[in-house]
């Protein structure tokens, strides 16, 4: 565990976070391995249909654990005060609230799944197999709600290396499966998905293994469990903001697949493997973002307010940094990135239509690093409304653009879109955080 009220704040966040990091790039690199192995051993069409259920069960999947992101910034304040009994409390309650969620949300979704692909346009040709590799997907939310949870007490807590050892396996776990059973057995897209859910269940099971045996000082008791009108309305107020939040992004990528299904398999191909890329350089970012929330947190929760301001610019720093290199290394490395997603006799035009596209995405990576930043920020300082604002401000511009430009400039438009967005985002975040820290008297 790591108390970051007192001691150096770069420190505390560059150690924070480089866990986050690695965390965040392992399970894209399960995911992206999952489009790998779909795209060269069963074909373009199962990285199209993987491609389209992704933004599916991100809404889902976000839209849900968003609720973790809430509670993790009481749960800090409350290992900031010292205050455990608070903490455990919290943690148990939003185990209650969201595990009951996730089940209804993954029967839903189950059942429902050839509706969705329905109201998505997925091409004829594509749209069984997507309708089945969603629908296993779903099985996995309460899953991946456990894992969330429960890695956000560990981390309030100041742990973040723990939920990096349970991805790392977890990773290896799901590309090993990939390999055996659709590499050299010849298995489809379900097993595709099966192999996902199986992963997922793995690091729910190491992470409550973690928290009951390993970690009792957090663990919630019986006495946790019991019914908070009060406990439950503050998660509730905190939590609902950032899983709409959270939800707005995929909602936004859910629209603007509608566009690009439009323009054919190979585009959505192509699209997805960007979106691959995309996730690789700004979920990290979000990593970030996190430790400046939970460093935030911690000495608001402690009454350090001299520490806040410090923190701030520490995360905006790295950021900077990290954003500077993905620009440069995706850019530069953009064809043999889209050439991993496809056999050479199945290409076509998928890498030329993808490197076209994240060549331009390469260049506006920075954006959502700053983003990362001041939103992690806002959170820390319990502004969940805020934040709630920021990413509207984002989608809704970036969607709109989508809409207006893809039928006119193709997949490019999407990327263009993306930075207009991004940077009407960060114009709006730069002006309240300057009256946010005025009003707090932080400098």
């Amino acid at each position: 565990m790591r108390d970051m009220t007192t001691g150096n704040p770069y420190t505390h966040l560059i150690k924070y976070a480089l866990p986050l990091l690695l965390g965040n790039w392992l399970q894209l690199a399960y995911n992206a391995i999952d489009s790998i192995i779909a795209g060269r051993f069963i074909g373009p069409e199962a990285l199209a249909a993987e491609g389209i259920a992704g933004p599916v069960m991100n809404l889902v999947i976000l839209g849900v654990s968003g609720m973790c992101i809430g509670s993790s910034v009481l749960m800090s304040e409350a290992f900031g005060a010292k205050d455990f009994d608070r903490f455990k409390s919290t943690l148990a309650t939003t185990l209650s609230l969201g595990v009951i969620s996730a089940i209804i949300i993954s029967t839903l979704g189950f059942s429902f799944s050839s509706l969705i692909t329905t109201l998505l346009k997925v091409p004829s040709q594509i749209k069984e197999i997507t309708t089945k590799y969603l629908a296993i997907t779903f099985l996995g939310t309460p899953f991946t709600f456990i894992y969330n949870t429960l890695a956000a007490g560990l981390k309030s807590a100041g742990d973040s290396k723990t939920p990096l050892k349970f991805l790392a396996f977890s990773a290896i776990l799901n590309a090993l499966l990939d390999i055996i059973f659709i590499g050299f057995l010849g298995f489809g897209i379900i097993c595709s998905a099966t192999t996902t859910v199986v992963a997922e269940a793995v690091s729910a099971l190491l992470a409550i293994y973690q928290v009951v045996i390993k970690e009792k000082a957090i663990c919630p008791s019986k006495e946790s469990f019991r019914y908070d009108k009060d406990r439950l309305k503050k998660i509730f107020s905190y939590g609902a903001p950032a899983a709409l939040q959270q939800a707005i992004q995929p909602i936004c990528k859910v629209l603007i697949q509608g566009q690009v299904n439009l323009l054919g398999v190979d585009s959505i191909a192509a699209y997805n493997a960007v979106t691959k890329v995309d996730d690789f350089a700004c979920i990290p970012e979000q990593g970030i973002g996190a430790a400046i929330s939970t460093y935030t947190a911690q000495n608001r929760g402690a009454k350090k307010k001299e520490r806040l301001f410090i923190g701030l610019k520490a995360g905006i720093a790295l950021e900077l940094c990290y954003g500077a290199i993905i620009m440069v290394v995706s850019y530069l490395l953009r064809k043999p990135i889209i050439s991993l997603f496809v056999s050479n006799t199945d290409s076509g035009n998928v890498v030329t239509i993808g490197a076209i596209y994240l060549s331009y995405m390469a260049f506006f990576y920075i954006l959502p690093g700053l983003t990362n930043g001041l939103q992690g920020f806002f959170r820390g300082m319990g502004k969940m409304k805020l934040s709630v604002v920021n990413t509207f401000i984002q989608a809704s511009i970036r969607t709109l653009m989508s809409f207006i430009l893809t039928p006119i400039y193709g997949i490019k438009a999407i990327a263009i879109s993306c930075a207009i967005g991004w940077t009407v985002m960060l114009v709006f975040m730069i002006i309240k955080c300057y009256f946010l820290c005025k009003k707090e008297n932080l400098s």
